[in-house]
């Protein structure tokens, strides 16, 4: 399926955030860019890359054109000093640590360590700049821990916080920063693009941009995921109901052990789901109101079970087959 995604801080392309580059530069041009900005989208629409690349320019690398609005050249000092991680301005918090062991929350440790790297003045560069990806990872304390910041803003400082739920944030957090929004680029555009990048095939890319709701990242880590194998097991199992076969069921619930069953399970539930609320949006437009709130609940449950699973460790087999006994109850 071709390379698995480039992390945000190594990707020097972003597509379809013209808008949200143009509207930094202007503030970047008239020498008034907030303190703190509040970047915004679906999941897998570039956030976290459009925070680094900003980085970059405040951090002094040179434009580069061919790279975009806000490119920089991934030969460039700062880039390479960003890769390396090795940059001395630049501070990153983020869910995922750079030794891979799986956490829940951004330690509210490294968000009390805001204060510090800001009260420094800039080593190398013009700014110093923190990301922080993604705020909604944060707990309490660690967001207030980040409001402390936000309402003392730091001389030659800039902070991004990454949320792809912002309503959900502080209202304190939200309104001291600058928002900006970005969305998905067209469906067929991120299918080009993805055809072109991930080495998927066309039409693998054109159902995986539509998975992705055209957001560019989503689709190129549902390629890695092998999300078109979790869609079609998704629509066999529905396909079935209400006496999936047994076997089948069995190797399912089996390849759910492990970090990588953690990510097929979670794939599979959110297949499933979206598989049900199309069906029964087709049936609601098709006036066919029989057993729609039944399937109502099956949704939600298909979302609710995951982040139960999670949330108190259940055993994912046995939560997998809870969703086939609710699913089975539906009307067909």
């Amino acid at each position: 399926m071709g390379e698995t995604a480039p992390h945000p801080r190594d990707s020097h392309e972003l597509l379809g955030a013209e808008r949200a580059e143009q509207s930094f530069l202007d503030a970047m041009a008239r020498g008034r860019l907030h303190h703190a900005w509040l970047i915004v989208g679906p999941v897998g629409v570039g956030k976290a890359t459009f925070a680094y690349r900003a980085a970059r320019r405040l951090l002094g690398a040179a434009p580069a054109s061919a790279h975009g609005l806000l490119g920089a050249s991934p030969d460039d000092p700062v880039s390479r000093l960003i890769t390396a991680r090795a940059h001395p301005d630049l501070l990153a918090l983020q869910l995922d640590p750079e030794d891979g062991k799986s956490r829940k929350q951004i330690p509210v440790e490294e968000a009390r360590g805001l204060p510090e790297f800001f009260a420094k003045t800039p080593a190398i560069a013009p700014w110093r700049v923190a990301i922080v990806d993604t705020a909604d990872d944060l707990n309490p304390h660690g967001a207030n821990a980040v409001l402390k910041i936000l309402e003392e803003p730091p001389e030659r400082g800039i902070i991004f916080l990454i949320s792809h739920r912002p309503g959900a944030l502080l209202p304190t957090i939200r309104s001291r920063c600058r928002m900006l929004r970005l969305t998905a680029p067209d469906e067929g555009e991120t299918a080009a693009w993805l055809h072109e990048k991930a080495g998927s095939g066309a039409d693998e890319a054109r159902r995986l941009s539509a998975m992705a709701g055209g957001a560019p990242g989503r689709a190129w880590r549902l390629a890695g995921l092998d999300a078109l194998a979790a869609d079609e097991a998704a629509g066999d199992i529905l396909a079935s109901l209400p006496s999936p076969d047994p076997a089948a069921m069995l190797a399912l619930a089996e390849g759910f052990r492990g970090a990588e069953g953690a990510e097929r399970f979670a794939l599979l539930f959110e297949r499933l789901a979206e598989r049900v609320h199309a069906m029964a949006a087709e049936r609601a437009l098709a006036g066919e109101g029989e057993g729609l709130e039944g399937w109502a609940e099956a949704y939600e449950t298909l979302i609710d079970l995951p982040r139960a699973a999670e949330g108190v460790n259940l055993d994912r087999a046995d939560v997998f087959y809870t969703a086939l006994a609710r699913l089975a109850a539906q009307p067909c």
